[in-house]
């Protein structure tokens, strides 16, 4: 990494950038500090103690994600409506505090940080962070959509503190700091397998987390929908798995099926063609199926049209599945990753 102390332009983001105020005259540096936060995460106001600020962004990509770890004097940053409709950053921040301690408030949720805790941040949406004493952070920038979450999970999941203590604190938080601190060591296609192997598993630790919290407050809808979702899994395949014949399987009315799906943010056939596309996604990367056509990758997972299939799929992911296979197959088999990622998203992905 070189240190770049010029003030970044939008469209400038380089896999293994360093932005620090050091070399920046006094005057210029909460202009350029502004410019560096938004630069990394996405458009901010902020305000610092005084104009004599310092701070230090280090930057680098893996295939869609970038990770940043942040060091920097006490700091007050909002995300604001006026910005949000200025810009089209749709991302969500994974960050871990490793120093200092933090406020964090969105969706009407506020945040008491301390050091080894996990939150969530949609830049979607206001939100508001402090930092009241000089900080470190380490953070995984990817775009909201690869989460497949809708709207309603996104609100349930920020500004809530994960313990390194909980289960999924346990396990995201070595994670996040050996790819944060790591990151810059990967060749380009080296890092795009690893890419896709945290989605994965972020994917699925969150729908734990998700869940766990759903089933705080047990009812028939939050019995049901896990045994639904589960009957699903089991007949992606099937090109006539719809609302009728899940609702009959379960001796339920068409109307309380949707009601259930209710909570998921999401209507019953987006569900289902949201897991033929995760499924279509994940076998168009393994190697051992570099044989079978996308066609028929597509009727393994119940799509009966091929057409359709790549307009759901681009939609879905910004490429098309040629160019998802052929991304795979460009990027070498990975010989290592991060602690825990291989085997906890071949999990994900059994």
């Amino acid at each position: 990494m070189s240190p770049d102390s010029s003030i970044p332009e939008p469209g400038m983001q380089l896999s293994g950038t360093v932005y620090t105020t050091d070399s920046v005259p006094t005057d210029q540096r909460q202009t350029y500090w502004r410019a560096a936060l938004s630069q990394t995460f996405a458009a901010v106001d902020i305000a610092v103690l005084d104009e004599v600020c310092s701070g230090t962004i280090r930057t680098s990509r893996l295939g869609h994600l970038q990770v940043a770890t942040v060091d920097g004097d006490p700091l007050w940053a909002r995300r604001t409506p006026q910005l949000i409709a200025r810009g089209k950053d749709e991302y969500l921040v994974v960050m871990q505090l490793v120093r200092g301690v933090a406020e964090v408030e969105q969706d009407a949720r506020e945040a008491h940080l301390h050091p080894g805790e996990i939150v969530f941040c949609d830049m979607a949406r206001p939100m508001r962070m402090d930092f009241p004493h000089p900080f470190q952070t380490k953070s995984l920038v990817l775009p909201r959509r690869l989460l497949g979450l809708g709207e309603s999970d996104l609100q349930r999941l920020t500004a809530t503190p994960i313990s390194p203590d909980t289960t999924l604190g346990s396990l995201l938080s070595p994670l996040l700091t050996q790819l944060v601190d790591t990151a810059a060591t990967y060749p380009l296609a080296i890092g795009e397998v690893v890419a896709r192997h945290v989605v994965d598993l972020l994917t699925v630790l969150v729908a734990e987390r998700l869940h766990q919290e759903v089933g705080d407050t047990p009812s028939a809808t939050h019995v049901l929908l896990p045994r639904i979702q589960e009957f699903i899994d089991r007949h992606l395949a099937d090109p006539d798995l719809t609302p009728e014949a899940i609702a009959r399987a379960h001796q339920i009315s068409v109307r309380y099926l949707h009601k259930i799906f209710q909570t998921e943010d999401v209507t019953v056939a987006r569900w289902i063609q949201r897991r033929r596309l995760q499924e279509c996604r994940r076998e168009l990367a393994r190697r051992e199926a570099a044989g079978r056509t996308i066609a028929a990758v597509a009727r393994q997972w119940g799509f009966t049209s091929a057409a359709h299939f790549s307009r759901v799929f681009r939609d879905a992911y910004g490429m098309s599945p040629a160019e998802w296979r052929a991304s795979a197959a460009r990027a070498p088999r990975m010989p290592s990753l991060p602690s825990g990622v291989s085997r906890m998203s071949e999990a994900a992905a059994a």
